[in-house]
């Protein structure tokens, strides 16, 4: 499994010690920044990860800041994407099993290094159930696509 893996600089330790940690665990991580001491806009980040996982680059991405909720905002802006928020194992569990998340999102200010790097565990052992969530997910995609159809015909106007 190849992920792409990003944050701001309120996160940058966590990234370099969730990147060890994967890569102990064979799994290849693209680091799509930031760098330490670089001072970045997170929804950059957010969106390039977010796009490269919906181009099918990567299988699955993980996005970390101070709290995890800007980067799943704005990575959920990116069509056919799924990011959540997730600091315990429970929500790490479902965001895969139920909702088929491909992109986990944490807070460096909100949770430590090592239930970071269990929860990442969790998220990337699990895997899509279908069953009854299967309708909602297709609900949330057939919505999407909806909306951009909506804003494409506005737009033509």
């Amino acid at each position: 499994m190849k992920l792409a893996i990003g944050c701001d600089e309120a996160a940058y330790q966590l990234k370099t010690v969730l990147i060890q940690h994967l890569l102990a665990r064979g799994i290849e991580a693209e680091d799509f920044g930031a760098d330490p001491g670089q001072n970045v806009l997170y929804p950059d980040i957010a969106y390039t990860v977010a796009d490269a996982v919906a181009a099918g680059r990567y299988e699955r991405g993980i996005l970390l800041c101070g709290t995890g909720i800007g980067m799943a905002i704005c990575a959920n802006k990116v069509p056919g994407i799924r990011a959540a928020v997730c600091h315990d194992p429970f929500s790490a569990e479902r965001a895969r099993k139920s909702n088929n998340a491909q992109i986990l999102c944490m807070g460096q200010r909100v949770i430590g290094e090592e239930l970071a790097k269990y929860l990442t565990d969790i998220w990337l052992n699990c895997d899509f159930q279908g069953g009854g969530s299967a309708p909602k997910v297709e609900r949330m995609m057939a919505l999407e696509k909806e909306h951009i159809r909506q804003y494409e015909e506005n737009e033509a106007k």
